[in-house]
């Protein structure tokens, strides 16, 4: 294990604001609370804190260590206003010695700040808005490390969480609260089985593909607010004592639920139930509890009406993200209700295998249920993003969402027959219909069987060829269907994952604790680890890049990392560390030009020097590779190739790069196509690179999938890809088929024909003669 830094702005600090988070209930005591700390633990003279007003263009000074307290709502500026507003208005870090020196630099008397000859401030952001600035002052000249400024950066991300976490609250008003919205049921739907029986069928939004039959585990909670009735002549003080106790024991249950989660999955995912804790200590939401308590009401009761104005406040919201908050609302109304009326809240379990089915599932439904008895999902809610359809797909769980009516109209235990694939449930399916979806299932299964004996079989061709199938990776339960399916290693670890899951950015500590994980479940297989890759169609909730017309061609990936260097050195430094464990290998997204993979090679000198100095143990050799996704990078190869050890290849945006078409535009989805002869040239061309620079080309996307493409990649060369691990066993299988030579007689034809579906239908028409024992 590494030794931890000693200096004291460092991970204790984090972890110290986090105390402070539950400690102070008050956003103007916790905000006081944490400069305090910032200041005494940066060895600074002043540590303030603007927040944006509701005007959204006025910063106003909403705490201070150092400056006059008096000034505390009083000193306010415009964005772009001084060197606070400065550093809101372009969202950057801005560290200078002699502040007064520099051009955007403005006195204000109030504050007294001539005496102070270092300035640092850092941005708050929720998304792409600006939600303040948090600002470091000293009277000597001082320089700020690369360390510390990394660190005042995640105190700032923890800050600005914070206070979105406190206004969104604040903006409820609890006098508008109107009770427990009740979502409307839909009529059900029938269609006539072959023997013209009316067949019951209801119908939702495919999550998860697949298609399973079993019997029904209704999930319908027993505990809820509609049997909560007012009661009359309470007494009060008995009834704040029992809310006391409810809300301690609720804390407490919270604190299982997030040790329970990040044991099974990870700290990201279990970061959740940190945000429930925090209401469940929010001075706001206790007394609105306790103010209807005093006007004569029951705890449940007055819990009831302030649940349901909070429900009701979050779905009026026009932000789908802040909409998705109800459902944390919700988990924590239902678990503070159950312990009110001494109702057990750890008995959520299902009796045996077979299809869930549930208006909604929560967080704490996730951490407690044996997901090894759920074969099928079937929800109400239409939440794509929920914690539950996020699982499902790790799992690969066949799943459908926004299914009205499923609760009132499944019976427990009832046969089901879940085709996800058609986006269909049958309740109490006809002989026929169970028939017919039993012979598929009975296919499914057997094909199954046959394809799980190839798991450890190495894949390769009929003439002995070595073909290397790794695995696309974002979340740490994907290592266990990755090694299910007999993934190789991993060739692609999407590290923007974890970060989505959170409220700010990971420490170092973090991210060593969560790389060090995947690859020690790797047990020695390669883990090709890529950077934050954000921007484009993948936004942070708490960074989302500032609007552009084509954000695709804009501020993304590698470029992002970048401009925001103490966050991409944090990371690295991660990576380092993990590597230790077992063979790791670092991956620069979307490299442009030969100056960007230069800077990102001084980048890890610079976090090797850092590692040092803290004397924590790294690895000083881990390979570095450049995703080749731009055609700029396809015709740079050559001189990529002295720069890094290997490549891997983003067909998904080659392709459209290459061809002008985006995927997922119904307009122009025709014009894409993998197989056009622009893209296999430019493949062929990348093979030929690598053989000669002598460095590993592995092909990371889609195209791997379809056997069609596959057969001419294996023909043009390439011999590593990285894919979705359940394609894995088909390919292995339809690999031991092929003949190296004979897929290169045919790549070669292929090169030399002008149109994408005369190559097709020459590829296909080789693989028909193909056949599967």
């Amino acid at each position: 294990m590494h030794k931890k830094t000693d200096r004291s702005l460092g991970l204790s600090t984090l972890e110290d604001i986090s105390a402070l988070i539950l400690q102070s209930h008050d956003l103007d005591e916790t905000l006081s609370n944490i400069v305090a700390l910032v200041a005494e633990r940066a060895s600074s003279d002043v540590c303030s804190l603007y927040l944006l007003d509701d005007d959204a263009i006025t910063l106003r000074l909403r705490a201070t260590q150092g400056l006059d307290p008096a000034s505390v709502g009083t000193v306010s500026l415009k964005i772009g206003e001084g060197l606070t507003g400065q550093v809101a208005k372009e969202q950057r870090i801005l560290a200078l010695e002699e502040p007064q020196n520099h051009p955007h630099y403005r006195y204000f008397a109030e504050t007294k700040e001539e005496q102070f000859h270092t300035f640092v401030g850092i941005p708050l952001f929720d998304r792409s808005l600006t939600v303040g600035v948090l600002v470091v002052q000293t009277r000597e000249p001082r320089s700020f490390t690369d360390e510390e400024l990394s660190t005042l950066t995640t105190i700032a991300f923890q800050v600005a969480s914070i206070v979105v976490n406190a206004r969104l609250l604040d903006t409820i008003d609890y006098k508008q609260f109107l009770g427990e919205p009740k979502p409307p049921i839909g009529p059900e739907e029938h269609e006539k089985s072959p023997s013209g029986q009316l067949q019951t069928v209801l119908r939702g939004k495919i999550a998860y593909p697949g298609v399973v039959t079993g019997r029904a585990n209704l999930i319908d909670q027993q505990l809820g607010f509609a049997d909560i009735f007012d009661e009359k002549d309470v007494d009060t003080d008995v009834e704040l004592k029992k809310l006391d106790e409810a809300l301690r024991k609720t804390r407490i249950q919270t604190l299982f639920l997030e040790k329970k989660v990040a044991d099974r999955l990870t700290q990201e995912d279990a970061a959740i139930f940190h945000t429930h804790l925090m209401i469940l200590e929010d001075r706001g939401f206790i007394e609105r509890i306790h103010d209807c308590i005093e006007e004569e009401h029951s705890a449940p009761y007055a819990l009831k009406k302030v649940i349901g104005g909070y429900l009701e406040a979050f779905a009026k919201m026009d932000d789908a993200y802040l909409r998705e908050r109800a459902a944390d609302m919700e988990d924590i109304g239902r678990r503070l209700l159950a312990n009110l009326v001494g109702q057990e809240t750890e008995g959520l379990h299902l009796t045996h295998a077979g299809i869930l089915v549930a208006k909604r599932l929560l967080p704490s439904d996730m951490a407690i249920l044996d997901h090894e008895l759920i074969r099928g999902m079937v929800i109400e809610s239409n939440e794509a993003n929920s914690h539950s359809v996020i699982m499902a797909k790790a799992l690969g769980i066949p799943a459908l969402i926004g299914v009205k009516g499923a609760v009132s109209q499944i019976v427990p235990d009832s046969e089901l027959i879940l085709d996800a694939n058609a986006g269909t449930i049958y309740l109490n399916p006809s002989d026929s219909i169970l028939d017919e979806y039993f012979r598929l299932e009975h296919d499914r299964i057997q094909e199954k069987e046959r394809l799980d004996k190839l798991r450890d079989v190495p894949a390769k061709t009929r003439d002995g060829q070595r073909i290397l199938l790794r695995a696309n990776i974002g979340l740490v339960s994907d290592i266990t269907i990755a090694r299910r399916n007999g993934a190789e290693g991993v060739g692609l670890y999407r590290t923007e994952f974890p970060y989505m899951a959170r409220s700010n950015f990971p420490g170092r500590e973090d991210q060593y604790q969560l790389y060090k994980r995947v690859i020690e479940e790797f047990d020695g297989a390669p883990v090709t680890i890529r950077t934050l890759d954000i921007g484009g169609d993948k936004a942070l909730p708490y960074f989302t890049p500032p609007h552009e017309d084509n954000p695709f061609m804009g501020w993304r990936s590698v470029r992002v990392s970048l401009d925001n260097r103490e966050i991409f050195q944090t990371q690295i430094e991660s990576i380092l560390m993990a590597a230790i464990h077992g063979p790791i290998r670092l991956l620069f997204p979307m490299i442009s030009n030969i100056e960007e993979i230069r800077t990102c090679k001084e980048i890890i000198n610079d976090a090797k020097i850092n590692l040092e100095r803290l004397d924590i143990p790294f690895a000083p050799d881990v390979p570095i590779g450049a995703m080749i996704e731009v055609p700029a990078a396809v015709r740079l190869a050559p001189h990529l190739a002295k720069e890094v050890d290997f490549f891997a290849l983003g067909t998904n945006d080659l392709v459209q790069y290459l061809l002008a078409a985006d995927r997922g535009n119904v307009l122009v989805e025709k014009y894409y196509d993998p197989l056009h002869p622009a893209v296999l040239l430019s493949l062929e061309y990348l093979a030929a690179v690598a053989r000669e620079h002598n460095i590993d080309i592995c092909l990371c996307g889609e195209m791997a999938t379809d056997p069609v493409c596959l057969k001419m990649l294996i023909g043009i060369g390439i011999n590593q890809f990285s894919i979705s691990a359940p394609y894995i066993p088909r390919l292995k299988e339809f690999i031991g088929l092929l003949d190296t030579n004979e897929a290169e007689q045919v790549a070669q034809k292929a090169l030399t024909m002008a149109d994408g579906k005369e190559i097709r239908a020459l590829l296909q028409s080789s693989i028909n003669k193909l056949s599967i024992s």
